[in-house]
């Protein structure tokens, strides 16, 4: 679909203009620029026979730098493959009708003050997507920077510097951003095979771009930065299925929500943007960059391998820096290596301070000594990587050293850290030939290793869909406006015995029912947090049911009127079990975002909690309950029996269904949930809906 976009055979420059400093005239330098690059490259007589054609459009010239300009392009005699549209923003709609007149599919629309601008500018450019819809157009921006494809010799940008040739594609939401990564992916020698810049996304987005790059034979890592994703849904299935073939590697802004209004129920107290981009960002398999630094470190690293089979080995000449890195290798939850008895026995001949890992070469050791190790430890076949540092020691010539590194990386990927300053430039420069990232910072090596390890795992994840439950969504429509319990209900999702009571009399018959003890609470859509405000009774006996019912009234009557009060939920008690939780927070974007953890009053003091995105898979759901550190203790600790774990997924998918099928609820909380031992199931205590 875009392949004309990145590959066109004659471009129209809409704005060109001999005036320096104008976008429409470096828009049209760079064009030429590439043009007679292309050419150059050319054999013989022919040499321009397959260079890209290009006009310019403006009714004031005939011709702009020596390239024939048209009043409009109906007026270009040949076939235009790509329209890039630099003119004043209320001229733009006109242009864009001028382009699928003429039959253009493709228009980069460089143009800013558009929505960013305010109500004028979204008005502008909601006429762009009309536009676009009704020619069927590619449209790129508007408020872009424009595109780059290196391997075809395209520079549809008004920058000032290119990258170099790669196997890396770039998508940003920012222009300027693009020029920043373009001069600083020169100087780490990480090249680009196609640069978008998104700008407004008013017709393609991102996902569009992954799924053209999925199959684009000249990128390998696909590296993004988004400032929002306003299709999450899609988002997520995209990248669900690019990033089994190649890696998606994002850095995300506007993650926390500052200023944002106070959300009522525990799961929308504790879920924020970040959280949900989180469970996102796992779901789908996206590598998440927290940082400039990792947004390069990560590429580069999976641009030279994708897996890591096998453990860790750190060879280092400085036992702190290797601690260092051990360290981290434990934080991280990577495999340390473990040495075989071969290799054990051959670095105990070579006589070093540490034949275990991390091996320690020790101080006064030369080059010849430090790469010997590291062949040992590169022909052990448990090694899947190796952090090799160096300390600029009197022994230790790093040209020398790089080359034993560059040798045995054949064998196994190797992480240079050689920790000089000016001494090691040349070193430095050496591995940038080679797509070598060295690193000062063991900590920052280690850390992409695990994006590599990170993305290893999420590719071989097997992606399985949602399961669906036979459920009574009438009912649950009903309970919804009335009776929050009854949802439940209607979606198999146990609860204890109940009924609501509005007389006290009704009170004590239902508390007959269920037997006692009881459990007594508001019912209200106006007092959430019922503990807080004294509206909860536990342990009623008989005798207590009516003095019960009236104090929580009441108080009740303290906070709403009695108009907002439905009556007193009247509840088997039920003792005993561990109490969890479940939520849910509606995200604009991504839909339900669903919350488990230690549930009970103390949930937003601990937060020890995970997320994930509606619908759940039962894997979903399970690794999930893994995740959170309660976890250990819902398994049995110190000879006690484990809770139902089986119970907990079962209402952690019902739950999801459910907020998949009733869009109106916004935040929802289970809590608590009581879990009790295995094959004993679970009872939902309270639940809270907000719609």
């Amino acid at each position: 679909m875009l392949d004309q976009l990145f590959n066109p055979k004659s471009i129209a420059v809409v704005g060109a203009t001999p005036k320096e400093g104008k976008v429409g005239n470096a828009l049209l330098k760079n064009l030429i620029a590439f043009q007679k690059q292309e050419q150059e490259k050319g054999r013989g007589k022919d040499r321009h026979k397959d260079s890209v054609r290009i006009s310019a459009v403006n009714p004031k010239y005939e011709e702009i730098l020596d390239v024939k300009s048209y009043p409009s392009v109906i007026q270009i005699e040949e076939e235009v493959d790509l329209a890039v549209v630099a003119v004043p923003a209320v001229n733009v709609p006109e242009v864009l009708e001028q382009c699928g007149k003429k039959g253009i599919r493709n228009v980069v629309v460089i143009t800013a003050e558009f929505k960013e601008a305010g109500k004028e500018g979204a008005k502008l450019e909601s006429k762009l997507i009309r536009l676009s819809d009704k020619y069927d157009l590619n449209l790129v921006g508007p408020n872009c920077l424009g595109i780059i494809n290196m391997h075809a010799g395209l520079n549809v940008t008004f920058g000032k510097s290119i990258p170099a040739k790669g196997n890396i594609a770039f998508l940003s939401q920012s222009g300027a951003f693009i020029l920043g990564v373009i001069e600083r992916s020169r100087a780490v020698n990480m090249g680009l095979s196609k640069v978008v810049s998104l700008g407004n996304k008013a017709v393609l987005d991102e996902c569009d771009f992954i799924e053209y790059l999925a199959e684009d034979d000249e990128t390998e890592v696909i590296t993004m930065y988004l400032e929002d994703i306003r299709d999450g849904r899609r988002f997520m299935d995209v990248v669900r299925q690019v990033s089994k073939k190649k890696p998606v590697i994002v850095i995300k802004s506007g993650r926390t929500e500052a200023g944002a209004k106070a959300a009522s129920s525990h799961t929308g107290g504790i879920a924020g943007s970040a959280e949900t981009l989180r469970a996102a960002f796992q779901q789908a398999g996206v590598v998440e960059a927290s940082s400039i630094d990792d947004l390069f470190d990560f590429s580069l690293t999976l641009s030279r391998f994708r897996s890591i089979k096998g453990g860790i080995a750190i060879v280092t000449n400085s036992g702190g820096p290797g601690v260092m890195a051990a360290d981290a290798i434990e934080e991280f939850g990577l495999e340390p290596a473990s040495f075989d008895i071969e290799t054990i026995e051959n670095l105990r001949k070579l006589e070093v301070a540490n034949f275990y890992n991390p091996v320690d070469v020790r101080g006064d050791a030369d080059s010849a000594k430090f790469g010997t190790a590291l062949g040992i430890v590169a022909s052990d076949g448990g090694v899947g990587a190796i952090i090799s540092i160096l300390c600029p020691t009197a022994g230790i010539t790093f040209l020398q050293a790089a080359d034993y590194v560059l040798d045995w990386n054949e064998q196994v990927p190797i992480i240079p850290v050689f920790m000089g300053g000016e001494t090691e430039m040349e070193t430095v420069e050496r591995f940038k030939k080679h797509r070598i990232t060295n690193y000062f910072d063991p900590m920052k090596a280690v850390k992409a290793l695990h994006a590599v390890a990170e993305y290893s795992e999420m590719r071989e994840r097997e992606y399985a869909p949602p399961h669906h439950f036979k459920v009574d969504k009438e009912e649950a429509k009903r309970g919804i406006k009335a009776e929050a319990f009854k949802v439940l209900k209607a979606y198999g999702i146990p609860v204890p015995a109940y009924g609501i009571a509005k007389t006290a009399e009704e009170a004590v018959e239902i508390a007959n029912g269920v037997g006692y003890p009881v459990a007594m609470k508001i019912v209200s859509p106006e007092i959430i947090h019922k503990t807080d405000v004294g509206c909860v009774k536990l342990r009623v006996e008989r005798e207590e049911v009516k003095k019960a019912f009236f104090e929580i009234l009441y108080r009740a009557e303290k906070y709403t009127s009695p108009r907002r009060i439905e009556g007193v939920l009247v509840q088997q008690l039920v003792e005993g079990g561990r109490e969890v939780i479940v939520g849910m927070k509606r995200d604009t974007h991504f839909g339900p975002l669903i919350m488990f953890g230690l549930g009970g009053i103390y949930v937003e003091v601990f937060k020890d909690v995970s997320f994930g995105i509606a619908p759940l898979s039962r894997k979903d759901a399970t690794e999930m309950i893994k995740s959170v550190k309660a976890y250990r203790i819902l398994k049995g600790i110190r000879g006690e029996l484990g809770s139902d774990i089986d119970s907990l997924v079962d209402v952690l998918l019902r739950f999801s269904q459910l907020s998949m099928d009733f869009p109106e609820i916004l935040e929802a909380d289970l809590n608590p949930i009581k879990v009790f031992e295995h094959g004993k199931g679970c009872y939902v205590i309270d639940f809270k809906i907000i719609s």
